[in-house]
C-alpha cells in the first residue's frame, strides 16, 4: 500500500481551519495522516489545532516562508510515497482521495494529479484557481477547462473526462514525493503564486505527465490569503510568470516571449492606471524590476532544467488566450 499524507499549509487561517478541516479529517481514509504545517502564524491557529483537532499532526515553522518555501520546508520533514497538498480553504467530500491515489498507482509516468475544483460558495460553478485542470498559452498566460481569464463556467459535466494537461492547481495537488524532492520542490524564490505551474512544467520536462481526475471533486473557497487584483497578487503573478517562462520555455517560445511580453505587460499596467489602480500599475513594474535582477540566477536554473530535460512540455496552446478572449472565445469548449 502506498503511504499517503495530506499536508495543509496554514498561515493565520484559524477561521478556515475551523470551517474546512473537519471535512478533511472526516474524509481521510484509514491510514492517511493529516498534517497541518503552520507557517509562523501569529493568530491562535496552533492552539486551536491542538485543542480541537487532536488527530491532526502539527508542524511548526518559525516564520512565514510563503506557499513555496513553506511547503518545501514542511515536506522535508514528512515521509510518504504521495503528498496531497491541500489549501486550508478546501472542503473534501468522502471518497475524493481514492481516485487520485489510484491514478498514481496505475500510471508510474504520471507525476501529479488533481481533482476537479468546484466553488464552495456556488456549487454550480467551477472554482477560479483550477477548475478542471489547466493550460498555458504560447505567451505564458494560464487558463483552465472551466475558466478563461475572468470568465468562470458553470459545471455541467462538460469537462468530466480524465486527461493529461499542462498544470493542476496547488489548492489540491497530489504528487509523487520522490519526484517532488528530486526536482527541488517548488521554487523557493517564487514565495507565492505560479509555483505549482512551474513545478508541473518541470515535471513534464523530466518526462512525467500531469493529469486531472474529475471523478474526484473538492470545494474550494479561493482568495483566502490575497484578494483578486491586490497589488501583491499582481506583483507575484507577473514576476513569477516571467521567471517560469525564462527557466522552462523552449528557445523559440522564449524568443517570442522576450518580444511580446514587455508590450503586453505595459498595456496591462496602463490599463490598471486607467482604472485608477496606481498600486497595481506600480506592481507590474516592480515585477519586471525583480525579474531583471534575477537574471543571473534564472540563467543558472534554466541551464540546469533544460540540460537535463527528457521531453518538451506538451499541451501548450500555440496562440494567445488573451486575443481569443477579446474576440469572444470566453469558454474552454474544445479548445485543447
Amino acid at each position: 500500500m502506498s503511504i499517503v499524507k495530506i499536508v495543509i499549509l496554514n498561515w493565520n487561517g484559524v477561521a478556515h481551519l475551523r470551517r474546512f478541516l473537519p471535512s478533511v479529517v472526516a474524509a481521510a481514509p484509514a491510514g492517511v495522516e493529516v498534517v497541518v504545517a503552520d507557517n509562523g502564524s501569529t493568530d491562535d491557529s496552533v492552539e486551536v489545532l491542538r485543542s480541537e483537532f487532536p488527530s491532526v499532526t502539527v508542524l511548526r515553522m518559525d516564520r512565514n516562508y510563503g506557499f513555496a518555501g513553506g511547503y518545501n520546508r514542511a515536506l522535508q520533514r514528512i515521509e510518504a510515497d504521495y503528498y496531497v497538498l491541500l489549501n486550508s480553504d478546501v472542503e473534501t467530500p468522502r471518497g475524493w482521495l481514492g481516485p487520485l491515489v489510484e491514478a498514481l498507482d496505475r500510471n508510474p509516468d504520471v507525476g501529479v494529479v488533481s481533482p476537479k475544483l468546484i466553488s464552495s460558495e456556488d456549487r454550480r460553478m467551477f472554482e477560479y484557481a483550477g477548475a478542471s485542470g489547466g493550460y498555458v498559452d504560447w505567451l505564458g498566460y494560464p487558463f483552465c477547462r472551466g475558466r478563461i481569464l475572468r470568465t468562470v463556467e458553470e459545471d455541467r459535466g462538460q469537462y468530466d473526462d480524465a486527461r493529461d494537461l499542462f498544470w493542476v492547481s496547488g489548492a489540491a495537488f497530489c504528487c509523487r514525493a520522490e519526484l517532488f524532492h528530486r526536482l527541488g520542490g517548488f521554487d523557493d524564490d517564487f514565495f507565492a503564486h505560479m509555483e505549482e505551474i512551474d513545478l508541473c512544467w518541470r515535471m513534464q520536462l523530466a518526462g512525467y505527465r500531469v493529469r486531472v481526475v474529475p471523478e474526484s471533486r473538492v470545494y474550494h473557497l479561493g482568495g483566502g490569503t490575497l484578494q483578486t487584483d491586490s497589488p501583491s497578487k499582481v506583483f507575484y503573478n507577473h514576476r513569477n510568470n516571467l521567471a517560469m517562462l525564462y527557466k522552462c520555455s523552449s528557445p523559440g517560445q522564449r524568443a517570442l516571449v522576450a518580444v511580446a511580453r514587455p508590450v503586453l505587460d505595459l498595456l496591462a499596467a496602463l490599463s490598471y492606471l486607467a482604472q485608477g489602480r496606481a498600486d497595481n500599475f506600480r506592481a507590474v513594474f516592480r515585477a519586471w524590476r525583480d525579474f531583471l535582477r534575477w537574471h543571473g540566477a534564472l540563467a543558472e536554473k534554466r541551464r540546469a532544467i533544460r540540460s537535463s530535460r527528457k521531453a518538451e512540455a506538451r499541451h501548450i496552446y500555440h496562440g494567445s488566450i488573451v486575443v481569443r478572449y477579446m474576440l469572444g472565445g470566453r469558454t474552454f469548449g474544445k479548445l485543447m
